[in-house]
């Protein structure tokens, strides 16, 4: 079972900073998730609309620059990072689970991911993308048919399977508090990945595991791998 690292290791260190990813995969994580937003032709690593709770900052981020967003405190000294940042620190063995959370320009938003995947020599095989805007979704699989989609949801949907077949996706995002062994099974013989968020208990481990989920989000890895070895 994948363990990927919800916003990095954010049990121990300041959530979607370049800290928070190294230590994950420190902690034998098999990836981590991002949340990410387009801004100023960028794509910024964070998760919250506002600044506040994360950052010294203030206000929106959608209403900053990318020299302001650059220039505050995300925790212990770490700064926002952009998403090439993460492709350069991230090892190439590593998945990534892109998820987003503000995108103003799809081909824009698709050329800023595919130049990082270039530079930095990160596999576009270990990428995932996932969002609640599943118009977001369908639109990037258009324009990009080759990359992966998670079908990213907080519900059990009415129509089963259907928004995930809709979408073309890979795999199955679904929430701990609704995801259960039928939708699992029925998942999987649909050829469909399954990944549970966010797991933090090892007791919900365990019984995901005996599920055959192939993935957790969790803020601990470290208990996650122990727990799961």
């Amino acid at each position: 079972m994948w363990i990927l690292g919800h916003r990095g290791a954010s049990k121990a260190a300041p959530e979607n900073t370049l800290a928070a990813f190294s230590l994950a995969m420190a902690q034998q994580a098999h990836g981590i998730e991002i949340d990410t937003y387009q801004v100023d032709g960028h794509i910024v690593v964070i998760h919250d609309r506002w600044l506040n709770r994360t950052t010294n900052g203030d206000g929106m981020v959608t209403s900053h620059s990318i020299d302001y967003l650059r220039s505050l405190d995300a925790g212990h000294g770490e700064r926002i990072p952009l998403i090439r940042d993460v492709f350069e620190t991230l090892p190439v063995s590593a998945l990534l689970n892109i998820e987003i959370k503000h995108l103003s320009q799809v081909e824009s938003w698709i050329a800023d991911v595919q130049t990082g995947l270039k530079t930095s020599g990160f596999p576009e095989s270990n990428l995932i993308i996932s969002s609640f805007n599943h118009r977001w979704l369908r639109s990037i699989k258009l324009h990009w048919p080759e990359v992966k989609i998670g079908a990213l949801t907080a519900t059990y949907p009415e129509n089963g399977l259907g928004f995930a077949d809709d979408l073309s996706a890979y795999s199955l995002h679904m929430a701990l508090d609704v995801v259960d062994e039928g939708y699992v099974s029925e998942a999987k013989q649909a050829g469909l990945k399954v990944l549970v968020y966010t797991v933090d208990h090892p007791q919900d481990m365990k019984m995901l595991q005996s599920w055959g989920v192939d993935g957790i989000f969790t803020n601990v890895p470290d208990v996650a791998r122990e727990t799961v070895a």
